[in-house]
């Protein structure tokens, strides 16, 4: 008898233990915006064109890895494996910032079409791109250190006047080419979270241009809807995504002021960033709520997807202001 309770003992205190290990290790990171500010001030770098973006890309692809519990996207014992909500996080930063990487190399440090890439940066792009769950020769964080060391260097050389070679280009045209493809991704994360109640859609794919083409025929409708399973999932990918996000436009706000202000487009960079850090809220609930749009229960998808939304309209018409100037 005494065994046996001790036995339950035991497995009770083993289940109680790995559940403050999820807990702790699901935690998700701060908004680090004035430690990047104080980093770059340390540095004495303010007025190093590049230099605010390139540290914003830096200490969220490390925070990415040195997070509590580390990178979790690999992982291949439990409990780690049996998580869910943080690789979908990681997964999020991580499809921003590769995004980011790749403005960089093809344009932010490019002054024409012409011009020779960055011999760091082109290092560095392709291994942001591994599988991101590879997890041995080579894991995925190892990857990702050696990218990361290449944008040290990177940023160093910016810093150097006499490495003329390395330069960060603050011009609309640059901005404006990674913003589209923001805005494309912001769009992707907006229908997915709207998903989650399930809604019949018209197919949109043609439209406004009447000689478009496609490979095969598409329903004119069809209903979308989200899995039950992957609420969460999709959730917290988004709330990474716009976590990255919210960082590498607060940096822009510092390196393209210039071109922002001569566009009369701070305002509505600011307005992007006041939408993001909404994204950042504290959700109270134990669980992802999927209620039913007007229903009795919260549905937290649709409120993300508002705010992400939101965003998005106003990086449009960003981009537009840019085009326009």
């Amino acid at each position: 008898m005494n065994k046996s309770k001790v036995a339950i003992f035991t497995a009770l205190s083993l289940v109680f233990l790995l559940f403050i290990v999820s807990w702790w290790v699901s935690r998700e990171p701060e908004i680090m915006l004035e430690k990047i500010q104080q980093s770059v001030s340390q540095q004495n770098a303010q007025a190093v064109v590049g230099y605010t973006t390139t540290t914003a890309l830096i200490m969220v692809t490390e925070t990415l890895l040195d997070k509590p519990g580390g990178y979790l996207s690999n992982d291949i014992l439990p409990p780690f494996s049996l998580l869910d909500n943080m690789p979908a996080w990681e997964f999020g930063v991580l499809e921003m910032s590769r995004d980011l990487v790749l403005a960089f190399r093809k344009d932010f440090s490019r002054s024409q079409s012409q011009s020779a890439e960055n011999a760091f940066l082109k290092i560095a792009q392709p291994q942001f791109n591994i599988n991101h769950r590879s997890w041995v020769l080579p894991s995925a964080e190892s990857e990702y250190r050696k990218a990361i060391g290449q944008f040290y260097l990177y940023r160093a050389a910016l810093a150097d006047a006499e490495q003329t070679d390395n330069q960060f280009y603050a011009r609309a045209d640059n901005l404006r080419d990674w913003l589209k493809n923001v805005e494309k991704r912001l769009g992707s994360y907006s229908q997915r979270l709207s998903a989650s109640v399930g809604q019949e859609r018209f197919n949109t794919d043609l439209a406004g241009d009447a000689e478009a083409r496609q490979s095969t025929m598409s329903p004119e409708r069809r209903i979308v809807k989200t899995s039950w399973w992957k609420l969460d999932d999709e959730f917290y990918e988004a709330r990474g995504a716009t976590w990255a996000l919210l960082h590498y436009l607060k940096a822009i706000e510092v390196d393209f002021a210039d071109v922002l202000h001569r566009r009369n487009a701070m305002v509505s960079l600011q307005q992007i960033i006041r939408e993001l850090e909404a994204t950042q809220q504290a959700l109270w609930s134990p669980m992802v709520l999927n209620g039913d749009g007007f229903g009795i229960l919260a549905n937290h998808s649709l409120v993300m997807a508002n705010y992400i939304s939101r965003a998005n309209a106003a990086l449009i018409d960003l981009s537009e202001l840019l085009t326009q100037g």
